[in-house]
């Protein structure tokens, strides 16, 4: 091997270690892998939840694309970071903020209405093979995405990467539902409104989280701190 290919390799190792235990490289590492993973996970998932007509999964997928939206805005918060003043990070802070706290709305929003249309059709919740194995995959990478995210928050003390962390927390109590509901309903089927009532009152939950987001972005003594 050429001596300029060893230097060249070293340097991309030593750039990814930095990168990776900087805060500001993990938060956009964290974004990355959030979007690759939802994209395919809401793609697989809208795909099923249409050839099978199942509202459940439908209503996942569409949370995956909002958990990209969020990973969105993150990246673009933390962009060039390095190059801002104060004045103008805690501007970009409070916009994503914001953002994510409308997204909160909107998903909100959505899995009340998708979950209620559920219950009012009585439609049984998805329980074939694919639906129990697309919630296990999330509830196993989504952990470990909120508790990552988390850990970076707080070493930023950044509001816009604890949302973010608490959408990642949204996603696995939505996949906590589609799977503990699947199995409900193979186990008794009378139970197939568990799935529709769990998803409503989680939807409430992410409402009430997007209303209280939204105030604080607005607020005038709004830091940008996690707490």
């Amino acid at each position: 091997m050429k001596i300029g290919s060893i230097f060249d390799i070293n340097e991309e190792m030593s750039f990814t270690r930095t990168l990776t235990e900087n805060p500001l490289g993990k938060a956009v590492w964290l974004a990355w892998f959030t979007i690759g993973f939802n994209l395919l996970e809401g793609l697989v998932s809208v795909a099923f939840g249409v050839e099978e007509e199942s509202f459940a999964l439908l209503g996942f997928g569409l949370d995956s694309f909002i958990e990209v939206f969020s990973a969105t805005l993150v990246l673009w918060r933390f962009r060039g970071e390095q190059g801002l003043d104060a004045a103008l990070s805690l501007k970009k802070e409070r916009t994503a903020t914001l953002g994510i706290g409308i997204l909160f709305l909107l998903l909100g929003v959505g899995t009340i209405l998708a979950s209620s249309l559920q219950w009012a059709s009585q439609a049984r919740p998805f329980t074939t093979l694919p639906g129990l194995l697309i919630a296990s995959v999330s509830l196993s990478f989504m952990f470990y995405l909120w508790r990552a995210k988390v850990r970076v928050a707080r070493e930023l003390d950044s509001a816009t990467m604890m949302k973010d962390a608490r959408c990642s927390l949204a996603c696995i109590e939505l996949s906590a539902v589609l799977f503990a509901g699947s199995l409900l309903f193979m186990v008794s089927p009378a139970l197939w409104w568990a799935d529709s009532l769990s998803a409503i009152l989680i939807g409430c939950l992410i409402l009430y989280e997007g209303v209280n987001t939204v105030r604080a972005a607005r607020h005038d003594d709004f830091s940008g701190g996690c707490c």
